[in-house]
């Protein structure tokens, strides 16, 4: 037998687990290996409220469901149809490990595990699993095999579903049929072959002529999109026009808004939370906190709010672009500060709405990126009756170690979601916050 098609034993990193807690059921038949100073590690991040706590803490609680002595001799089996799991102590030294780098450091020990479970091991392939990129290049570098943890990644990332399509030489008397009542067309009448997502968006195109329309999934016909405004923010492009639509569409409970920065995400998803706000009883502003440079936020001086200002500023910088839109005096203006004073229009770090109901909220996540799979769904499954969900983020901007564009939570949900009758999602290319920023995002 080949030594490819042969059991193999995954060595896996902290970093793992803290991205996913039933990471060790993903190994297929394959035996997985804790090394003890894991177990140390995840001791240290028990405590607090952000989504790797959690993630420790889940772990630690499925390790002692399994836990028995087998754990630490002959391994404990994951169930049908998968290997077993093993927490390795190993030797405090490899001579190979010593050689190459200086210090007695956690990710050293790793290594040094690895080192000794490929020459104990000879008859198995050997493999380090984590999310570390410089870990991984270390043990290549001493020969050890090492990988990412592939589970929840979106291979095809620059493929992903735009919600959006531009489709070029349509008939005038099919773009005409657009504008004549009632503004849409049965999929069987439109002359072309096309198998539209549900709440797909196209540009048709001739070259006189142009229709923005959307596939309704309930009615099974493209319908017309009219350009419409929100809580005094007007679309200034194509795509503004669409995701508009969608977070003003009753239809959508779920949407997702990518874009790179300067294309009107937040902007747009917070005027049409305003817009609906009757409907709604309340609307939630929140973005999971990212510390600056990698260091705690208990670096910064001042209280805890006084911490938290800088990171939740972009989000109350849209809101005062919105209160621009009307005088100081104007009912739309005093609205918005009426609702922050009565909490029906909350803006606060994603952590801090753990916990409250869900039920008639208009919620809306920013720098949705940053956020795992798994604390995606967290969000989402919690949705009650009358909610309506909308993740913002640019895939290609993460800010938080171990995650990237193919594995983070919001290009997870674009490529779970296409097609599902409650979800919409918009991809918004063109910047519009400045003609200078667009240049920058362009060419810097």
């Amino acid at each position: 037998m080949d030594q490819d098609d042969a059991k193999k034993m995954f060595i896996l990193d902290t970093n793992v687990l803290l991205y996913d807690y039933r990471a060790i059921y993903s190994f297929a038949e394959h035996d997985v290996v804790l090394p003890i100073v894991v177990l140390e590690e995840l001791d240290r991040f028990k405590k607090g409220n952000d989504a790797i706590n959690f993630q420790a803490r889940e772990f630690t609680r499925e390790l002692d469901r399994l836990a028995g002595d087998q754990l630490f001799g002959q391994g404990l089996s994951l169930g049908k149809g998968r290997g077993r799991l093993f927490v390795e102590i190993g030797d405090h030294r490899s001579n190979l490990v010593d050689l190459a780098f200086a210090g007695d450091k956690v990710d050293h020990r790793i290594l040094t595990l690895a080192d000794q479970m490929r020459r104990l091991r000879s008859d198995r392939k050997v493999i380090l699993v984590s999310k570390d990129i410089n870990l991984r290049m270390k043990a290549k570098a001493l020969g050890i095999q090492a990988e990412d943890y592939e589970t929840g990644k979106v291979q095809n990332v620059d493929e992903l579903y735009t919600g959006l399509s531009v489709i070029e030489g349509i008939s005038k008397d099919i773009i005409s049929m657009f504008y004549q009542d009632p503004y849409s067309v049965s999929l069987d009448k439109i002359g072309f072959d096309i198998q539209p997502a549900a709440h797909q968006y196209y540009i048709l195109k001739n070259a006189s002529s142009s229709a923005l329309v959307h596939f309704d999934p309930f009615r099974e016909e493209l319908q017309r999109v009219v350009k419409r405004g929100a809580y005094g923010i007007e679309p200034r492009n194509a795509e503004q026009t669409f995701a508009l639509h969608a977070l003003l569409d009753d239809q959508v409970k779920l949407a997702t808004l990518t874009g790179k920065a300067g294309t009107g995400k937040t902007l747009l998803a917070l005027a049409s939370a305003l817009e609906q706000r009757k409907i709604f009883r309340q609307i939630y502003l929140a973005r999971p906190i990212v510390p600056l440079g990698n260091r705690d936020i208990g670096y910064l001086p001042g209280d805890i709010q006084s911490k938290l200002d800088p990171y939740m500023q972009p989000l109350w910088d849209n809101l005062a672009v919105i209160r621009h839109r009307f005088p100081n005096d104007s009912p739309n203006h005093v609205r918005i500060s009426e609702m922050l004073e009565q909490e029906k229009l909350f803006i606060a770090p994603l952590a801090f709405i753990r916990g409250r109901s869900l039920d008639r909220i208009f919620f809306i996540v920013d720098e949705a990126q940053n956020l795992t799979p798994h604390e995606v769904k967290t969000i989402i499954t919690r949705a009650g009756e009358g909610t309506k969900m909308v993740f913002c983020g640019d895939i290609y901007q993460i800010d938080t170690p171990y995650l990237d564009s193919q594995s983070n939570g919001l290009t997870n949900l674009v490529d779970r979601m296409k097609g599902q009758e409650l979800f919409a999602h918009v991809n918004l290319v063109k910047g519009e916050r400045s003609i200078l920023a667009e240049l920058a995002s362009n060419l810097l």
